[in-house]
């Protein structure tokens, strides 16, 4: 077997409203609602192709099949833009969005990409990144 891609993540967060709205806001990610087996309304963020779930660390094992230790703010993730960092940085200035490094460059799954760092309510370290044109 070999794995080819993500399909989707759960983010263990404190608040999903909280959570929810800064990820629209910062990353003009969009919020879908579904309902659960359960009953319950489940939480999604889209962007692209892709999918976070977000999921309240209130909610039991039996309620949300998840990891062992479902912890907020102990993820560190990439993702990526088309916006220069310069402008990723004078977003999130604008908005008010500490910035913890950036832009500097790195090295990403491709080849080397310009990022910016802020930190998500929860405290995970999100990486705002483009990869570098090739020349």
């Amino acid at each position: 077997m070999k794995v080819k891609a993500f399909d989707h993540i759960v983010f263990n967060v404190r608040d999903v409203e909280i959570s929810a709205a800064w990820y629209e806001s910062a990353l003009g990610m969009e919020r879908q609602e579904a309902k659960a087996g359960d009953g319950s309304t489940r939480t999604s963020m889209m962007f692209g192709v892709n999918k976070i779930n977000l999921r309240p660390v209130s909610a039991s094992q039996e309620a949300w099949f998840t990891a062992r230790t479902p912890s907020p703010g102990s993820m560190d993730l990439c993702f990526l833009t088309e916006l220069p960092p310069d402008s990723v940085a004078d977003r999130f200035t604008a908005m008010g969005v500490a910035i913890e490094e950036g832009p500097v460059t790195k090295k990403g799954a491709r080849g080397s990409i310009r990022s910016v760092y802020v930190r998500d309510p929860d405290g995970n370290l999100i990486e705002i990144s483009s990869y570098e044109p090739k020349r």
